[in-house]
């Protein structure tokens, strides 16, 4: 009997080392993956080159609408060269950058204005049963609305300036991050909250330590579309609302190129609107999105 539970014991010890063993060799195999340092080349094969020869073919496609006179009216279609010339002369002018810096500028104080106040809502309706009951729907109502309904009633009430603007990317802005937040605390685990009321963490403590590490893949959804909504809501409210005291940013030159009927400078805003909110997305959104998969094993090499 003696014998028999020994040789027992002898075969749970070597299952708990080859455990031990295997657990070592994935940890080691991972870490390997991770830290590994991707080749540029293959970065430039996989990252650069796609994105690349897409402007590339668009581009061509749309020298040869000009070049075969399939397109014959530059008013509806400009030719590529007569649009580098209006970013050139705008450059020269020392224009080009006061465009984007003031849409920008407005775009990010907006979008961090919003910030502020749409995570500590997103947490009481969150957490709050009667305030997600009255609250909820509605913001999912205002989530929505098109922003630019905002931008008359914005008028009247504050006027031609600045805080007319900031209102409206809040507006368009802040249900987005609520929500994101909302369905991101909504995803947590249940055994996670239990989890750190057992250790101690509960109320502010808990929320920092727990809700908000776990719900951050939801919250940062929210966050990439609350981006978006404010964006597009100021853009709306530069094009609706024009004044010399606000400045030209990129949607008042885009309305100033259809007043004056000039299609290279309606395309020269069309582009840096699009180039400004590809740049966010690749400055900022994506490697905190990167990090937060790899933090959580999702993502193995990038």
């Amino acid at each position: 009997m003696a014998s028999s539970n020994w040789k027992t014991d002898e075969a749970v010890a070597s299952s708990n080392l080859q455990l031990v063993g295997l657990e070592a060799g994935l940890d080691a195999l991972e870490t390997t993956v991770v830290g590994a340092r991707v080749p540029f080349r293959q970065t430039a094969n996989q990252k650069i080159l796609p994105p690349v020869v897409a402007i590339l073919v668009v581009l061509g496609i749309w020298q040869a609408l000009i070049s075969f006179d399939i397109v014959t009216d530059p008013t509806k279609l400009p030719a590529p060269v007569d649009v580098w010339n209006q970013v050139k002369d705008a450059w020269l002018e020392g224009k080009l950058l006061g465009y984007i810096w003031t849409s920008v500028s407005r775009g990010l104080l907006g979008f961090l204005f919003a910030l502020v106040i749409g995570t500590p809502l997103g947490l009481l309706v969150a957490r709050v049963r009667f305030v997600r009951a009255a609250i909820g729907p509605i913001l999912s109502g205002l989530q929505s609305l098109p922003s630019v309904a905002w931008v008359p009633p914005a008028v009247i009430w504050l006027g031609l300036n600045n805080s007319m603007m900031y209102a409206v990317i809040l507006l368009g802005a802040v249900p987005s991050i609520a929500n994101g937040l909302v369905s991101g605390v909504d995803q947590v685990p249940p055994l996670f909250l239990r989890a750190g009321r057992t250790l101690g963490a509960t109320g502010l403590k808990g929320t920092w330590h727990i809700v908000m590490p776990a719900a951050l893949p939801g919250y940062l959804a929210g966050l990439k579309q609350g981006w978006a909504f404010s964006w597009r809501s100021l853009m709306a409210a530069e094009i609706i609302a024009s004044s010399p005291d606000l400045g030209v940013g990129l949607g008042q030159l885009l309305e100033n190129g259809r007043n004056a009927s000039s299609m290279s400078m309606v395309f020269l805003a069309i582009f840096l609107i699009l180039g400004v909110g590809i740049a966010i997305d690749l400055l900022f959104f994506s490697p905190l999105e990167r990090w937060v998969l790899r933090s959580r094993g999702l993502l193995v090499k990038s």
